[in-house]
């Protein structure tokens, strides 16, 4: 699982979190909404250990996170993340942008990586573009070869930071189609979204956070329909 326990992360003199806390068990899906600027994607790059925290623990599997002595690496095999910007590399086909990662972390040769980069190329919909090129795809195929390259290192957790915003809204479904088949796979996710209707449908809970903490949770259609706090009321009344 992961454990967040009262974490505090600033920039500079700037709060961003302010004693965080969650926990997501295995095989959980997680949607965090909020408003911009209330940590939400700063608080999926200090699970991932992108971003240092001032305070506070986050564990994966027991793991610390941020401890001093935590390989950083080894442990980022397990938490694959996929962000806003699609990241992946022009010069290289779809094929060759997934298998990347396994012939250089873990060594694999390239019949070997170029086999797994094709399973999780073929399971995000994307078998009949192995050797095109990026620039040949669109919004939505783009970010579905981001998270086909994440899925490459099968890590037992995933991480999505608002991964439909830049998208035009025609190709939403598509990237969304492709998480709600990896909860249906019993893949443990952390989505960042402003798609409620997302929210509505895969999340086992939904979190709404506000100045750096947790505002409110539960099931979707007891924040979503029916939140407890005003904070909350006041947000999706802006959204919905």
């Amino acid at each position: 699982m992961i454990k967040i326990a009262d974490v505090a992360k600033s920039y500079h003199d700037l709060p961003v979190l302010r004693g965080f806390s969650l926990d997501v068990e295995k095989g959980e899906v997680v949607v965090i909404i909020g408003a911009s600027g209330s940590g939400k994607s700063t608080l999926l790059q200090c699970i991932n250990g992108l971003e240092p925290i001032q305070s506070g623990r986050i564990l994966v599997d027991g793991i610390e996170v941020h401890a001093r002595g935590t390989n950083l690496n080894l442990l980022r095999r397990k938490i694959g993340i996929v962000f806003q910007q699609y990241n992946v590399f022009p010069h290289m086909t779809v094929l060759e942008n997934v298998a990347l990662a396994p012939r250089v972390v873990l060594r694999e040769a390239r019949r070997t990586a170029h086999a797994r980069a094709r399973r999780q190329i073929e399971r995000v919909g994307l078998g009949d573009k192995l050797h095109a090129f990026p620039r040949s795809l669109s919004g939505g195929q783009q970010q579905r070869l981001a998270i086909a390259r994440a899925l490459a290192m099968e890590p037992q957790y995933m991480l999505f930071d608002e991964i439909t915003s830049a998208l035009d809204p025609e190709l939403v479904g598509e990237v969304l189609d492709t998480l709600r088949m990896l909860s249906d796979d019993g893949m443990t996710m952390i989505v960042v979204t402003h798609e409620i209707g997302f929210a509505r449908e895969v999340a086992d809970r939904v979190a709404f956070v506000d100045a750096g903490v947790v505002h409110e949770i539960g099931a979707p259609g007891e924040v979503l329909d029916r939140p407890r706090e005003e904070r909350t009321r006041q947000f999706l009344s802006k959204v919905l």
